[in-house]
């Protein structure tokens, strides 16, 4: 189960490439939005593909 949940964790760079939306763009809709990372790893940050979506509906 861990392992799922793992491979759905991605950070903004890759969400924004995988949507098509620039990275930059995508980026300042989290610091708008103030959403939380689902999980930090060093200085990177994750995001969860339900949290990707909130995310991606507030650009669109």
């Amino acid at each position: 189960m861990a392992e799922k949940l793992k491979e759905e964790l991605l950070t903004a760079a890759k969400w924004a490439e995988k949507f098509g939306i620039p990275t930059a763009k995508f980026k300042k809709a989290i610091e708008e939005l103030n959403i939380q990372a689902d999980s930090q790893k060093g200085k990177c940050s994750y995001y969860s593909s339900k949290t990707a979506e909130k995310i991606k509906k507030s650009i669109k």
